[in-house]
């Protein structure tokens, strides 16, 4: 009868009568009930079906893909069929996580690339998220302790992206002992990382002893997360490589993702790496995104001319253009996004792409909204189509011009011989083609031209 009017907000629902303004509320957080109209829907309790439930989501899953797919034929799949084949698998599947499985095997009939099945109506499980030192232990059996053999150099001034232990007054360094965590001994049996578990980001206390002191106690913050701190150092690491190998001639920047996070860390080193004579872009493990245009255009550009000044130093044009040879480094884990920086980069004849043949999937997504249990299926939407290879770096990478591969052996020694060739490429290119900043020849004149003597007398 119109005269009661319900709405969402947020995560809340309320009901009011039609036409009426309802009061200010004494606080953001009014409280459920009859004179402020907020529901209490904690008190509702919905009754599920899963068996019912997944059948409408496999549908759905499934028309998602038949409406949204990036060619109309479904590059010949008999997608109806595909549907019937899967069907009666419905009635035999047990649990949530069956239903994930059947969902990753009909989409899968595509065979392409970026067609997911994530989250999920699932039982939440306890959490205990491990804590971190940032640092490398050996267990000393003369001690029974737990020495500390590397500490992680990352960013200092972000906690997140370096070890604990480096804080300033800790004066922790390699070669101390753990000897206990929160006042607990460790032992063979009884590890340090084992007293951290339930400690992510919480206050530890670390009994330590060095081979010149006593015992100390030291508190220190724990990581989350160490993967960002050791990508840091890994960084670095290979940067100063590079600069030793090549006297500090050849830049070195790496490229995690073709993300936001790719895209600051490709100008966090660019700025300062492209001032030097050559260059090489590691795009290894590389998780992919949408930027990598952005990203060439930078790497293409040629550097035509100079900006002379009187009181500074002469500044390309265009300002961040390299200035010497580019060699670029991908391997198997390069994908996505980096399937297709790693190609262009090739088209374009910018430099030779050192390592592995890339992951091969290029066929892009945009997730529509979640399924009834919240859970996401992608579509592939968007495929590429490139002038060489048309459509062949989908389902099969591209070749580096030069492979180099990593053997175990090398890996866990800490060997990189698809770095240590990319800096011989680059040290060979330098020899072949000096970068050498021109002389500029002599500046304009442009005084008067003298006159004659009689002309001057006159």
């Amino acid at each position: 009868n119109a005269e009661t009017l319900i709405y969402r907000s947020g995560n809340r629902l309320r009901v009011l009568k039609a036409g009426e303004k309802p009061e200010k509320p004494e606080n953001k957080e009014e409280k459920p009930g009859r004179k402020s109209g907020w529901l209490d829907l904690g008190r509702v309790k919905v009754s599920v079906t899963p068996h019912e439930e997944w059948r409408q989501m496999y549908r759905e899953a499934w028309r998602r893909q038949r409406d949204n797919f990036w060619t109309e034929d479904m590059s010949g799949v008999d997608w109806q069929g595909v549907y019937e084949r899967y069907l009666p698998l419905l009635d035999r599947i047990a649990t949530r996580s069956d239903f994930s499985d059947l969902l990753w095997e009909m989409q899968g009939e595509l065979g392409t690339s970026h067609a997911y099945e994530l989250g999920g109506d699932y039982r939440p499980e306890p959490r205990y998220h491990q804590g971190f030192l940032g640092a490398d232990l050996n267990y000393d059996a003369e001690t029974d302790g737990y020495e500390i053999s590397h500490i992680i150099q990352g960013d200092a001034w972000d906690e997140k992206s370096s070890s604990p232990l480096t804080r300033p007054g800790l004066n922790v360094e390699p070669g101390d002992r753990i000897l206990a965590v929160g006042g607990r001994q460790v032992t063979r049996e009884v590890s340090p990382q084992s007293l951290l578990v339930n400690q992510a980001g919480a206050e530890v206390q670390l009994t330590l002893a060095s081979s010149d002191s006593a015992a100390r106690t030291i508190t220190v913050k724990t990581l989350r997360d160490e993967k960002p701190a050791r990508y840091r150092e890994w960084v670095e690491a290979n940067r100063r490589r590079v600069r030793e190998a090549t006297d500090g001639k050849v830049g070195y920047l790496h490229i995690p993702d073709m993300g936001p996070q790719g895209y600051a860390e490709f100008y966090r080193g660019y700025l300062l790496e492209v001032e030097r004579d050559g260059l090489i872009v590691d795009v290894r493990f590389n998780g992919g995104g949408h930027v990598s245009e952005l990203l060439l255009k930078e790497l293409a550009q040629k550097r035509l001319g100079y900006d002379i000044q009187r009181w500074g130093q002469p500044e390309p044009y265009p300002k961040l253009s390299v200035g010497g040879p580019l060699v670029a480094l991908t391997n198997e884990l390069a994908g996505s996004d980096g399937d297709i920086f790693s190609h262009a980069y090739k088209m374009l004849g910018l430099g030779p792409l050192i390592g592995k043949r890339t992951w091969g999937g290029v066929i892009g997504i945009e997730p529509e909204g979640p399924l009834l249990d919240n859970s996401v299926t992608t579509q592939p939407e968007y495929s590429f189509w490139f002038n060489d290879a048309e459509w062949g770096v989908e389902n099969y990478g591209t070749e580096p011009t030069i492979e180099v591969e990593i053997e175990p052996q090398e890996h866990a020694s800490g060997k990189d011989p698809q770095l240590q060739r990319a800096i011989s490429e680059a040290l060979r290119l330098m020899d072949e083609r000096p970068p050498e900043r021109p002389d500029f020849g002599d500046r304009p004149r442009l005084a008067h031209p003298a006159l004659p003597e009689r002309a001057r007398r006159g």
